[in-house]
């Protein structure tokens, strides 16, 4: 399949979630990575007007989540998000921020997500560690 294709499927998946409400767009991948982006407006806002944590650890999760839905086989397996924390590190007032998920750690049951997330300037905004497992669809 296309990578257009494949990203189309994943947007195609945040129809009516989370991802829609806070605008996050699939935007590239590679064999070890997946990146999405999320504007930056007052939507996103702390009450001082600067991107809340908490949208930005939606970004997060919502692209390592998405990067186990890609790299994973789901026709055997069902991948849910079971820990994440982060370090806020720069604040955004405008514009966009970037997620690149990358692996870590690729167990049989658990897996650990890096996802680092950057301005335009490709300078960290914050850094975020995702835990998932893999459950067998047959058990739920």
């Amino acid at each position: 399949m296309s990578k257009a294709k494949t990203l189309a499927q994943l947007n195609h998946l945040s129809l009516n979630t989370l991802m829609q409400t806070l605008e996050i767009e699939y935007i590239d991948y590679g064999d070890d990575y997946l990146v999405a982006k999320m504007p930056v407006t007052s939507k996103v806002y702390q009450p001082n007007g600067i991107l809340h944590g908490g949208a930005t650890v939606a970004l997060a999760e919502s692209v390592g989540s998405a990067a186990s839905h890609l790299f994973f086989d789901n026709s055997e397996f069902e991948i849910r998000g079971i820990e994440i924390s982060a370090n806020h590190i720069k604040s955004v007032k405008e514009g966009f921020i970037f997620a690149t998920a990358r692996i870590l750690h690729k167990g049989r049951t658990t897996q650990l997500w890096e996802i680092k997330v950057t301005n335009p300037q490709n300078q960290l905004v914050s850094l975020c560690k995702l835990t998932t497992i893999a459950l067998k669809r047959n058990n739920f």
